[in-house]
Parts: C-alpha cells; sequence; structure tokens
C-alpha cells in the first residue's frame, strides 16, 4: 500500500473486450481496500481506478487484473492521454490475436476437410493420429495458451470469465479423444480445435472493432496545433504547444490554427469555428474577445493571450466527453453483468449434474439409448457406463460454449450488416442494432445534418425602381473581392442566375461590418444597417418590412447601396437538403419524437424547425451543452436515444446517445464516434437503418429461438449419439438460420 499513490490510476487492458469482462475486472478491484471509484471503457480497453490515501499502489492493481485472468499492457498515473501510446498498444494487440487465429484457422481447416470424407464415405488410415497432431498447436500451443492461462487465473482468483467455458470445451474433448486409441469410442478432437478457433476469431474481430471505436481521439488529438508562435523577451519564437503557459502571447497568422483558448489582445479577423459550433459561416473576433483551440484564423494577424493551456482546452475537454461517454454505462448493463457472472459457475454444475445422473443412474437413462437406436444408426446402446457420463458432462460444456447460441447471432448480424452496406449503412456494432430498434427519441444536429452546411444565396430583393440584375451584379462584383463564405455564396448565387462579376476597383473591408469598392464609376457599399446608417445612406426605411421578415426566417442579410442609396436587400441562408423533410416525416410514422439541438442561433433554428417539422429545438448549444442535453433525453425518455451529426463538435454527443449517427459526408472525427455511418449523407438513410435493426434484430429472437431448442434437445440427447450429430453440432445452428430466412 502507498500512501503517496496518485488520485486516479489508468490500467490498459487489451482483453477487456466485453461488459462482461468489465464486470469481472471491477469486481476483482472492488475487492481492494482503499479503491473509491472504477471506471472501465471497453472501447478503449482502460480501467480508470480513484485510490484513497493508503489505496493500492500501481503494482497491486496490476496483480489483481492479471490475477483475475487479463493481461495489462500498461499502468499510468492519472487520467490516460498518450494516444500515440494506446495505439500502438492496440495495434500489437490485433497484430497478436491475427497471429493466433491464422496459427489455429490453418490446422483446423485441413482437420474439417478431411472429417468430411472419413464421417461419410471412407475412413482415412490413421485419421484418429492425424487430427490429434494437427489439433494440438491450436488447442494447447500459440492458438489456446492464453486462454488456458487466463483460465487458470480466474478460477485460482474466485472469478470465471468466458475463458473458463472455452478451456472446459477444449481441453476435456481433445484429451478424452485420445482414448480412441486404446478403446474404440466417439473422437471429440475436432470439436476441440473447432471451438478454440472460434473463439480466437471472435477475439480478433472484438480487437478490430474495438481498435476503430478508440480512433475518435486519435483523430479528435491530431486536429490541433503542433506548435505556436509566441514572444518571449521581445522576440519571436516557435515554441511545441506542450510547452504553452497561461499568460503566454501567441501570434497567429492568417490560414494558422489557434494553438491554445485564449483572449484576442490586438487585431480583428474571421475565425472559422466549425470544430467547436458546427456552423460554416466564420465568426468575427476583435480585441477582448474569447478564441477556441484548432479553430482556424481566416484572415487578418492576431495577438492572443493564452488563457487555457494542456488539459484544459476546450479540444481537450471534448477528447475527456468522448472518452467518458464510451466509458458510460446504462442500467441494463448491470444486469448483464450479474446473468454472465453466474452463466459460468450455471453451466459447469449443470455439466458436473450430467456426470454424476449418468454415472449413479445408468439403467434409469439407459432406455433412452434403446429408444434412439430403433431410428439413429450412430446410437451405441453397448457403451461403457463412465464413457456415457463423460460424454453427458462434455456435451453440456461443448453446447454452452460458443456453438448454436454463440453463432446465431453473429450470422443475422452478419447478413443484417451486409445488407446495410449495400444500402449505405455502415453499422459497427452489433449492441448498435440491437439498441436502434427500441429507439424513442432522434436528435439531429442542424448544419450538414439537415441543412447542406454551407451559405447560399437565397433571395436578391430590389428596391422600387432597381432591376434584380443590377443589384446583383453590383453585390457580386463587390464581394467578388472578398473571401468570405457570405461573399462566396452571393458570387456564386449570382453567377448561377447568369449575373457575372465585373471589375472593381478601390476595395475595402470594415471588418464584420461590410465591404465597399468602386464598380466602374459607382461606389458601392455593401454591409449591415449599422454600417449604411453611419455612411448616410438614404431609402434604408423602405427596405426594414422585407429584412425583418427575411432575418425571421434565418436568414443573413445585408443591404447594397450605391452612390449613397439602397438599392436592395441580399439575403443568404443554410440551405436545406432535399431529402429533410421527407426524413423526418417517415421518423415521425415510426413513432419517433424529434429534437434539433444545434450551435446556431435561437431564430435561425427556429426557422429550418418548422420548415422541415421538428418536435423540439435546442439552439446556441455548445459540445459539452449537446452531451449535457442527449443525458437529459436519456434521462426523460430513458436510454433509447439516437442522435445524427456530422461535425467534430457532435464527436461527444454521438458517443453519449444509445446508437450515434453519423453522415459519411462529414467529419472522420463524428464518423469514427458513431455507431452507424451514413455512406451517401442522405437523411433517408436513418430511416432505412431502423428499419434494417428491427428486421435483423427479428432474425436474431427467431435465431435463438431455434438455437435454444437446438441447445435442449441436444442437452438431453447428446449422450446417445455418436460422431455425426456431435461433428455436426458446430454448423447446424447456421443451417437452421439460413432456411429460416
Amino acid at each position: 500500500m502507498n500512501d503517496s499513490a496518485p488520485n486516479t490510476i489508468t490500467l490498459t487492458v487489451p482483453g477487456m473486450g466485453s461488459d462482461h469482462c468489465a464486470g469481472i475486472v471491477r469486481k476483482t478491484l472492488e475487492r481492494l481496500d482503499g479503491v473509491e471509484e472504477i471506471q472501465t471503457n471497453i472501447a478503449s480497453h482502460r480501467v480508470s481506478v480513484k485510490v484513497g490515501a493508503g489505496g493500492p499502489d500501481n503494482n497491486t492493481l496490476k496483480q489483481a487484473v492479471e490475477g483475475a485472468g487479463y493481461d495489462v499492457a500498461s499502468v499510468r498515473a492519472g487520467e490516460a492521454e498518450d494516444g500515440d501510446s494506446d495505439a500502438e498498444i492496440e495495434e500489437a494487440y490485433l497484430t497478436q490475436a491475427r497471429k493466433r487465429l491464422i496459427i489455429a484457422a490453418a490446422p483446423t481447416t485441413l482437420i474439417m476437410i478431411l472429417m468430411m470424407p472419413h464421417m461419410f464415405w471412407q475412413p482415412i488410415p490413421g485419421y484418429l493420429a492425424i487430427i490429434a497432431v494437427l489439433a494440438f498447436p491450436v488447442v494447447f500451443l500459440y492458438g489456446g495458451i492464453a486462454t488456458h492461462k487466463s483460465t487458470w487465473r480466474s478460477l485460482k482468483n474466485g472469478t470465471f470469465n468466458m475463458d473458463v467455458l472455452i478451456s472446459m470445451g477444449s481441453l476435456p474433448p481433445y484429451l478424452i479423444g485420445l482414448v480412441g486409441f486404446v478403446y474404440p469410442m466417439t473422437s471429440f478432437i475436432e470439436m476441440a480445435a473447432t471451438i478454440m478457433t472460434f473463439h480466437l476469431l471472435g477475439r480478433y474481430l472484438e480487437a478490430l472493432a474495438k481498435g476503430r471505436a478508440s480512433q475518435a481521439i486519435r483523430r479528435l488529438m491530431a486536429l490541433g496545433a503542433k506548435t505556436a508562435h509566441v514572444e518571449r523577451h521581445g522576440e519571436e519564437v516557435e515554441v511545441p504547444v506542450k510547452e504553452l503557459a497561461s499568460g503566454d502571447i501567441m501570434i497567429v497568422r492568417p490560414g494558422d490554427k489557434i494553438p491554445t483558448d485564449g483572449e484576442v489582445v490586438e487585431g480583428e479577423s474571421h475565425l472559422d469555428e466549425s470544430i467547436a459550433t458546427g456552423e460554416s459561416i466564420p465568426v468575427y473576433k476583435s480585441t477582448g474577445d474569447s478564441v477556441i483551440g484548432a479553430t482556424i484564423n481566416k484572415e487578418g494577424r492576431l495577438r492572443v493571450k493564452a488563457t487555457r493551456v494542456g488539459g484544459d482546452t476546450f479540444l481537450s475537454q471534448v477528447v475527456k466527453l468522448i472518452d467518458q461517454a464510451q466509458g458510460s454505462r446504462v442500467p441494463i448493463q448491470e444486469f448483464a453483468d450479474r446473468m454472465t457472472g453466474r452463466f459460468v459457475p450455471v453451466v459447469l454444475l449443470i455439466s458436473l449434474a450430467s456426470l454424476v445422473a449418468w454415472a449413479l443412474f445408468p439403467d434409469t437413462l439407459r432406455p433412452i439409448l434403446d429408444w434412439g437406436a430403433a431410428f439413429l444408426p450412430w446410437v451405441n446402446p453397448e457403451a461403457a457406463t463412465p464413457v456415457l457420463a463423460i460424454l453427458a458432462a462434455i456435451a453440456v460444456l461443448v453446447i454452452a460454449c460458443p456453438c448454436a447460441l454463440g453463432l446465431a447471432t453473429p450470422t443475422a448480424l452478419m447478413v443484417g450488416s451486409g445488407i446495410g452496406a449495400e444500402r449505405g449503412i455502415l453499422i459497427r456494432s452489433g449492441e448498435a442494432i440491437q439498441t436502434f430498434k427500441d429507439v424513442k427519441v432522434m436528435v439531429l444536429d442542424k448544419t450538414g445534418t439537415i441543412t447542406r452546411g454551407e451559405p447560399k444565396l437565397t433571395e436578391a430583393l430590389a428596391a422600387e425602381g432597381v432591376e434584380e440584375s443590377r443589384l446583383l451584379t453590383l453585390a457580386a462584383s463587390v464581394e467578388n473581392a472578398s473571401e468570405h463564405p457570405i461573399a462566396r455564396a452571393i458570387v456564386d448565387g449570382a453567377r448561377e442566375r447568369d449575373v457575372k462579376p465585373s471589375e472593381v476597383s478601390e476595395f475595402r473591408s470594415t471588418g464584420a461590418r461590410g465591404v465597399s469598392g468602386k464598380v466602374g464609376e459607382e461606389t458601392v457599399l455593401i454591409g449591415n444597417r449599422q454600417l449604411l446608417e453611419e455612411e448616410g445612406v438614404t431609402g434604408l426605411e423602405t427596405l426594414d418590412s422585407a429584412m425583418g421578415e427575411l432575418e425571421g426566417k434565418g436568414r443573413t442579410v445585408v443591404i447594397v447601396a450605391s452612390e449613397g442609396r439602397a438599392l436592395g436587400l441580399v439575403a443568404v441562408a443554410d440551405t436545406l437538403k432535399q431529402e429533410s423533410i421527407e426524413a423526418i416525416r417517415g421518423m415521425h410514422d415510426l413513432g419517433l419524437h424529434v429534437v434539433m439541438i444545434t450551435g446556431d442561433n435561437e431564430r435561425a433554428a427556429r426557422a429550418v424547425a418548422d420548415e422541415v417539422g421538428i418536435d423540439e429545438v435546442q439552439a446556441g448549444v455548445l459540445p459539452e451543452g449537446k452531451v449535457e442535453a442527449i443525458r437529459a433525453l436519456q434521462k426523460k425518455h430513458g436510454n433509447h436515444v439516437a442522435m445524427v451529426g456530422d461535425g467534430i463538435n457532435d464527436a461527444a454527443a454521438l458517443t453519449q446517445a444509445n446508437v450515434g449517427i453519423a453522415i459519411g459526408a462529414g467529419a472522420d472525427v463524428a464518423i469514427e464516434a458513431a455507431d452507424v455511418t451514413l455512406v451517401r449523407g442522405e437523411l433517408t438513410a436513418v430511416v432505412d437503418a431502423m428499419h434494417l435493426s428491427r428486421a435483423t434484430y427479428s432474425k436474431i429472437v427467431q435465431n435463438l429461438i431455434w438455437a435454444s431448442a437446438y441447445n435442449v434437445a441436444a442437452w438431453s440427447g447428446q449422450p446417445i449419439c455418436d460422431t455425426p450429430v456431435k461433428r455436426l453440432s458446430l454448423v447446424l445452428p447456421l443451417l437452421i438460420r439460413n432456411h429460416s430466412g
């Protein structure tokens, strides 16, 4: 015990890939004195342990987890932040899982090839010796050694992980199969190798999926600036961002990322803050305004004082939110932990009961053999009582292992995932399919999800006596000299209306308020009402009504004036995707409550919501607010909340939602954080995905019913069955699944 141990210790446990495994690790650590709180994150394979004074040290925690049957890749003091190290650990674990699978799959495949002719056509001379040699490395050496070590540590520690069943389902069948060299009996060696190979396949797929899930955090961490230009002792020097201190004055040039959160002390510019708000239109910043790290400076040179560095920055907080959301648990998981924790010992007790029953009451049970022999040619009523007892016990272990029930679900998931992929719906996990069917609330981001995510020219309203073509020509000519997104939208919109910009001279920008320039001999001014009033422009009052109406629809409106007289209005907005109204109608048909959560202002959000039929709107919400909003909806509606988003600012909320759905054309971070990705980027695919989820889950239930019925029949009838039934027990569920549709 160490009185000076850090408050939080983080362990990386690569083999902790399910809620069952996480439950065992938690229960093991809870036994240690001084442990105050435990948080497991199966997506990143991490366990965060808060210890009090005199609590266990790093080595004690590591030994406890290893004693539960799980390897520990690393132990760190404090919160885990080293994304590169995590990536290396995950890649090493994935490589190891791949090697073990290949080493096991090659001889097992050969065994299955030899088994078929030996079973059905012509016995192969020396068959038992051949398969015993082929299966030995699969069951005992590189393929299964890690599983058996985990089983030993687990049993020694008084816990029961799933590796116990794998060992009990592979070791006894192999060893008993060797009895065939001296006593004629069924060979179970094929089954031992097959069970171990399927187990290793599951471990590999699990490692592959979990590795992808944690890429969101690494991608987020890569978005920040790597270096910063800082004023030190009167000179400008370049330093790594990690060396920044609060109070440093940073120089940020056009096109540079803001190195860390801070406050503008000199200069003005527009910043692309889409990483934080998801909104495509840059935000004007000047002296005294706060800026966010990793946002992009579009224009002017800024001097920014660092106010938050390291783990306190906006980007670090988003990373932390995603990590916490990945590790958060819903109440049903606690129930699942309790059930799976009892599953293994129950199976072992049933197996032991079968052994005892056949050993003590063979005469009572033997009529079953006589009955089966009447129509099953492979039943052997003359088998010795010890053999029947052992076969009964093994049958329970084998059937309870990854056979019928274990394969019935993944086959349906593979088919469902394949159908989804064909339709541009990529489903990352089976859990998402199961959860999706129960969703009651669908949360939508606005920009890039319901709307296109880029400003478009929507209206050009000319004043009385002014032609629209002239209004657009003057506006596009001056704005053509600007790089602002609103300016580009006006120019592109004018060209779509066959209006070509003219040459402009004496161009001038007044920051966020507007621009001016000469088109021919005309002096043109474009901007907000405040700027035009200051310049003495006349005729503004005639545009007030139209301007108020457009702004009420969420438009960004600028006034165009020439030679001191207002000529009209030009409006720009982020326009709806064509399919948004249809998609939200489809969600309502499914009985969903549709909520829009956006970083945009209330007026613009309400305008879009009214147009598409949104039930509830939450506007002006930043990333941490989105996570809290999702949690509030989960508390109100139960754990039945899905979210659709596309931006970096949506990543944490997508992870917190019970089902996160990313638009395929959106940010990589959002895609990595989501459970479902819509490749086509069409919102209507959400409705298709939900229909697919319900259909796939229905098929899973059908498969489990068939497989359970098969298991019951197999448990009761295995002792009377010889080679064919036992060997086919691994593939029968698949046959049932295929014939059931």
